[in-house]
């Protein structure tokens, strides 16, 4: 499972580091503590006019099927092992791709005197991870996305503490994953996530962090880069 994750970045340093065209989101401003329901920088391609368009756009984390009504569902993770067939991701999957920017993302071992989290991250200053959005147009006719996280079996060094992680692109299939068009071959898709994930994973360390990662609701930590600090326990 991927529930908290940081990105430390503004959006034109996703601009540039994802060569987009620019987006919507100048509202965005970094997080150390990202959490479901925020709304958080994403990465899509789409046509515009007739013209493909990769923008940084904003997304809600926790996917809204667009048949989803009220309080329906609304995943933030996605499995790998079923992202294909499950009803909720399968349309999705096949057309409607993008990347979730981020520098790295929590995990949580239960000690006697509570949950310890730790920060997951890899050499890179930005993460691309591999997620999914819905699309859902408002009474005033504007398009709010939506979006899940893809993860796969802990492969990374949170295997210590996680049985799951994010599934994270290297940069030689970023383009294949954002590609605007719908797959003709899922398996193909889904082996190159699986070799993907599996080379990032083999770069990741982690350490523990203070527990204010631990409150959603402590605003002061959200904007504090001591929260990704290492500490000793």
């Amino acid at each position: 499972m991927c529930g908290r994750f940081v990105m430390d970045k503004n959006t034109d340093d996703l601009i540039n580091e994802f060569v987009a065209q620019g987006g919507d989101f100048r509202d965005w401003r970094p997080s150390y503590n990202v959490a479901p329901t925020d709304r958080v920088p994403v990465v899509r391609e789409w046509e515009h006019h007739g013209e493909l368009t990769r923008s940084v756009d904003g997304a809600t984390w926790g996917l809204k099927p667009s048949w989803a009504k009220g309080k329906g569902p609304a995943p933030i993770n996605a499995r790998l092992e079923s992202v294909a067939t499950n009803g909720l991701f399968r349309n999705a999957f096949v057309s409607r791709r993008l990347v979730v920017p981020m520098a790295g993302y929590y995990e949580w071992q239960t000690l006697e005197d509570g949950k310890q989290p730790y920060f997951i991250h890899g050499p890179e200053s930005i993460l691309a991870a591999a997620g999914l959005y819905e699309a859902q147009k408002q009474d005033d006719g504007a398009w709010a996305l939506s979006m899940t996280i893809i993860t796969r079996e802990a492969a990374d060094a949170s295997g210590e503490i996680h049985d799951r992680m994010p599934v994270f692109l290297t940069p030689d299939v970023l383009d294949e994953w954002l590609h605007q068009g719908k797959l003709e071959v899922n398996d193909e898709m889904l082996a190159m996530l699986d070799r993907s994930s599996l080379a990032m994973a083999r770069t990741m360390t982690t350490y523990p962090v203070s527990r204010r990662v631990n409150s959603v609701r402590d605003e002061a930590a959200k904007v504090d880069p001591a929260l990704i600090e290492p500490i000793d326990l």
